[in-house]
């Protein structure tokens, strides 16, 4: 016998009792997203590697450590998709969406960073995220945050998410705070981790976001780049502030909230929880002005931001948030007791479905007794169960059975037993 093939580590197969969940997340995100103007756009899961190194940043870890990249036929690096941005940022650039002209974006779909897996993240994860290109005022910054925060609300997270918050500066003052930092940890390499020493050269900001428990003393007193922002960004992040405080949005600031990625500036901010441990970032984003000019483009102010799908469906597995709905199996399930009955109600499903397009119905196929089906027909989720048998194919009639509440069943002619699912369905 051969082996069996198996999925890849860290790349997961969403089953079908898992599904209904994800299908309700993400209506309440396209409904939103409607709702506040944004419009879907869709690009490939794999692109030019140079795209990422250019946006990411080359000493990265996504790049230096995590990409999935390969060589195709041709000898062209190709990487799937660690991120949505900067692929967001190429589809604009390329069709023309940035000329003259403001764009309110949102996508979904799945991203690959070859890290080791964990409960909530994974090789292959699914993130839906927003860009608002043309608008460089803390309004959109504002509506970036409050559309989020929305979310939580429409899901019942709202109490249990944290905003925190943070500015970057222009390029030139984080410059000027990047030498003042080097300085200061240069003072104290002693206390750096080996992570730390090989970012000190590179990327110096990503040590403030260290985890490690012995540097957090020293981390706790370096400069902090709020206090070194240039006056057009310190105005920015007070009108925000404002902006925020006037929507009734609670947020904490937090001066070691830098980000990944190289190319933000101005407002960064993160949602997180603490109900999924260490794991607690669900949501994340800010300002990145300077990527299309990056890129090859014009200059073009945007905020985005980008949520982790297993995250939040995990978060709401653990606080018991599943709405019924999400669990609902069809509205009802059609069975047949007889050859003849078998063969007639393939066609009944089908004029039932016809008269009522609401109608989530399941039609018995495979055959046996009456109890094998009714069975099938619990199991299935079904409220009510729609027995068509040999009496009620001669009289034209179907019989309609309750199985979630205690109620007489019924034996109704066909038009009849349509205007009951009808109204049931109301």
């Amino acid at each position: 016998m051969s082996k069996k093939i198996q999925a890849i580590r860290g790349m997961n197969d969403l089953l079908p009792d898992q599904s209904p969940l994800w299908q309700y997340f993400e209506e309440q995100v396209r409904t939103l997203m409607r709702r506040y103007g944004y419009r879907e756009i869709r690009t490939p899961i794999v692109e030019q590697t140079a795209l990422f190194k250019r946006s990411i940043g080359e000493v990265t870890d996504i790049v230096e450590k995590e990409m999935y990249t390969f060589d195709d036929r041709n000898g062209d690096s190709l990487t799937l998709r660690p991120e949505g941005t900067a692929a967001c940022v190429r589809a604009a650039m390329e069709h023309g969406l940035l000329h003259n002209q403001t764009q309110r974006l949102w996508y979904q779909g799945p991203m690959f960073r070859h890290e080791r897996p964990q409960k909530g993240r994974y090789r292959q994860f699914h993130q839906v995220g927003i860009e608002a290109y043309g608008l460089d005022g803390p309004d959109i910054d504002a509506e970036v945050i409050l559309l989020s925060a929305r979310l939580w609300k429409q899901l019942g997270l709202d109490a249990h998410v944290t905003l925190e918050l943070n500015s970057l500066g222009s390029p030139e003052a984080r410059a000027a705070y990047r030498d003042t930092l080097v300085a200061y940890f240069e003072r104290h390499h002693e206390l750096l981790d080996e992570d730390s020493r090989r970012r000190l050269s590179s990327n110096p900001l990503r040590i403030l976001d260290s985890k490690n428990p012995d540097m957090a003393a020293m981390l706790a007193d370096a400069p902090q780049l709020l206090d070194h922002l240039d006056d057009a960004s310190r105005e920015h992040f007070e009108a925000l502030k404002a902006r925020l405080d006037a929507a009734g949005i609670a947020y904490r600031i937090n001066p070691r909230l830098v980000r990944g990625l190289d190319y933000y500036s101005r407002t960064v901010f993160e949602w997180t929880t603490t109900a999924l441990g260490s794991q607690g970032t669900v949501c994340a984003g800010g300002r990145y002005d300077g990527l299309v000019e990056q890129l090859g483009g014009k200059p073009t102010p945007a905020v985005g931001f980008a949520l982790g799908v297993e995250r939040l469906i995990l978060l709401l597995e653990t606080l018991e948030l599943i709405p019924a709905e999400s669990q609902r199996g069809p509205d009802a399930y059609l069975l047949a007791m007889g050859e003849d009955a078998e063969r007639e109600a393939l066609l009944l499903g089908e004029r039932l479905r016809d008269a009522l397009p609401g109608l989530a119905l399941q039609v018995h196929c495979g055959g046996g007794g009456f109890k094998s089906q009714i069975k099938k027909a619990d199991r299935s989720g079904a409220r009510l169960a729609l027995i068509l048998g040999e009496d009620e194919l001669a009289q034209g009639q179907l019989t309609i059975k309750y199985l979630r509440e205690e109620r007489e069943q019924e034996t109704l002619d066909q038009a009849a037993a349509i205007a009951r699912l009808g109204e049931r369905l109301d």
